[in-house]
């Protein structure tokens, strides 16, 4: 299989699930809704790396165009509205973009950011200072998250700051266990990436020539742990 059919293949099983499975759970886990053990803790996890990946990006967005491809719930967009930005925020789950449209305009911020449901390396959408990416790519292996990034990088013109699964021996088993579930009753398989692989796929890809590894970030919550990694124009 190429890697643009595992892309596609991929994208289709996460379009179906987010949208037609998850998405109430998303907004729960999003909300201050009370939760248990196992779903607090990603809740926790997922808020660090927010602010995480918000800090790797300038303190002042005024003027700076974002996009923030995944945005779920649009937590991330409606944060960098609030510091200047112009945001772009797109997700596969037209579900949850509506949620997260919702969401902003009941901040005061949906004059500032502009909601698609659609794919998210989908060149139509512009050009952007800056790119985030918040577990959009923990479904993929090395190469296709590697091409996305490739991808989004001839939009940028500052900065892409992305998260991946990193390689631990808890993930991996998780990993494992998780294909013997019915494919009908399980999410999209999030796939854990070996960070010496993703530098060198980088490194080797003709498109991201001019971009360098910045800095990098990792967050463990009990049940989330997520690497986040910066990359930069030379």
């Amino acid at each position: 299989m190429t890697g643009a059919a595992t892309y596609e293949t991929r994208r289709g099983e996460i379009e179906t699930y987010f949208d037609r499975t998850a998405a109430e759970t998303w907004k729960r886990l999003t909300s201050d809704a009370k939760l248990g053990r196992i779903r607090a803790s990603v809740r926790a996890g997922r808020d660090a790396m927010r602010e995480a990946l918000l800090a790797l990006l300038p303190a002042d967005l005024s003027g700076r165009r974002i996009l923030d491809a995944g945005c779920g719930t649009g937590a991330l967009s409606i944060e960098a509205a609030r510091r200047g930005a112009e945001v772009v925020a797109i997700d596969l789950s037209p579900t949850l973009v509506a949620h997260a449209a919702a969401q902003a305009a009941e901040a005061g911020l949906g004059g500032r950011i502009r909601f698609i449901a659609g794919d998210m390396l989908d060149g139509s959408v512009g050009r952007f200072d800056h790119v985030v990416l918040m577990d959009s790519l923990i479904h993929y292996d090395a190469p296709d998250a590697v091409a996305a990034l490739a991808t989004l990088a001839m939009r940028a013109d500052g900065s892409i700051v992305f998260t991946v699964a990193p390689k631990t021996p808890a993930l991996t088993l998780m990993h494992m266990a998780g294909r013997f579930f019915p494919r009908a009753d399980r999410a999209p398989s999030i796939v854990p990436i070996e960070a010496g692989r993703l530098a060198a796929g980088i490194e080797a890809h003709p498109a991201l020539a001019g971009w360098d590894v910045g800095r990098d970030v990792r967050i463990t919550s009990l049940f989330y742990k997520s690497h986040a990694r910066e990359l930069v124009r030379a």
